[in-house]
């Protein structure tokens, strides 16, 4: 007969993160699954990724590509990288000793932080911002300091920030394109910030996993343009975002090698080594240039289209130049708070959103969700008949 044990644990538990619960993303994907509502809040496409991405996957296992990798991802792999870089940026990373295969953009942040950051560290974010930045600084005894964007535009500050680099400042963290806000970096931020830091020990790790998803006519800014920027930087890119696969959990970082160096110290302790037969796919993909270059064409047609449909509706719409993120204020319906109003919208209309307010260490709440617009025609027009009668 089996007994039934309690498997509490009796001892004490000393959190290391006393203030972190779910996950707004989780909260929200599970509310919206709950009340089988419309989900445009978690950032994810409703869309099928390449069929000729899946046949090679599938031909690569077939050919025996299923054991361990090298621990910094397959040769084939860093080697396209390293060409596509050279080919976007004009800056040349040794395959070998310069590009890391990681599972996932996240794990990329949060190894590059664990690299760099220990007890009393100073960690610069900017608010709103996304949510895996902070925990990953105060698990691994660093301070995170919180650098507000302002209005119009979530635009950085960079006066403020110069006031609050300190002798104790690590790492500088920028995101662009910007999740939640759509908002793109310009060339004089990056110059901005390469002046900040220049001759200090601060490491900026710039997440750049939305590169190939910007609008406009805009040109992504990486810091690999930048080279005394680039010296001090680690990059984080995404094929997860880029080719609608966040699931496989594919990313990279590009960096100096002695910066490197330190990663992989991390990295390999962390998660060793990387989905093979995805990598050696991802490899051969990469060749075609086309499968990227026209990612800005096929996202911004779904924002003007996702625009233009909720027109007559009573939100006012946050420019978005990049992401594939929709931040709308909707100050002239409601003035809850926005998860309260978040929370009524999935319950009442059945459509789930972002509430802002999670992205801010102190809660700022300005009345705005974020939408996702990586969805299907048909998935869009269902959300904007929703808005629309809000």
């Amino acid at each position: 007969m089996l007994k039934n044990f309690s498997m509490k644990f009796t001892g004490t538990i000393r959190s290391k993160l006393t203030r972190s619960g779910d996950s707004i993303f989780a909260v929200m994907s599970k509310l919206a699954t709950d009340e089988n509502a419309l989900n445009l809040s978690q950032g994810f496409p409703d869309f099928d990724i390449s069929e000729e991405l899946i046949a090679l996957v599938n031909e690569y296992m077939k050919r025996g590509f299923n054991q361990y990798a090298p621990m910094t991802g397959v040769p084939q792999l860093r080697r396209a990288i390293s060409k596509k870089t050279e080919n976007d940026h004009g800056v040349f990373y040794d395959p070998e000793t310069e590009v890391n295969i990681t599972a996932g953009a996240t794990q990329a942040l949060y190894t590059a932080i664990a690299a760099f950051v220990k007890d009393d560290d100073e960690v610069i974010v900017f608010d709103p911002a996304y949510d895996a930045y902070a925990p990953a600084v105060r698990v691994n005894g660093g301070t995170v300091k919180h650098a507000q964007m302002e209005m119009p535009g979530y635009r950085i500050n960079w006066d403020s920030v110069a006031r609050m680099i300190t002798s104790r400042t690590r790492l500088i963290i920028i995101n662009t394109p910007h999740n939640p806000t759509g908002a793109v970096l310009k060339p004089e931020d990056l110059l901005r910030l390469q002046r900040l830091t220049d001759k200090s020990d601060i490491i900026v790790l710039s997440d750049e996993v939305y590169e190939h998803l910007i609008f406009d006519g805009k040109q992504h800014e990486s810091v690999c343009r930048y080279p005394e920027l680039a010296k001090r930087s680690l990059a984080v890119g995404s094929f997860g975002k880029t080719f609608h696969a966040t699931g496989w959990k594919i990313g990279y970082v590009l960096a100096p090698e002695n910066l490197m160096k330190e990663f992989k110290k991390v990295h390999q302790w962390v998660v060793f080594a990387v989905n093979t037969p995805i990598q050696m796919a991802m490899a051969q993909y990469l060749q075609n240039e086309e499968t990227y270059k026209t990612l800005p064409a096929f996202y911004q047609q779904k924002r003007d289209l996702f625009l233009e449909l909720i027109k007559p509706s009573r939100f006012k719409v946050i420019p978005s130049h990049g992401t594939y993120f929709q931040c709308l204020d909707y100050s002239a319906i409601s003035d809850e708070p926005d998860f309260e109003f978040a929370r009524r919208l999935t319950i009442e209309h059945k459509i789930a959103s972002i509430p802002l307010s999670s992205f801010f260490k102190d809660g700022r709440d300005d009345r705005i969700l974020r939408f996702c617009f990586a969805k299907k025609e048909e998935t869009l027009k269902k959300a904007a008949e929703i808005l629309c009668r809000i």
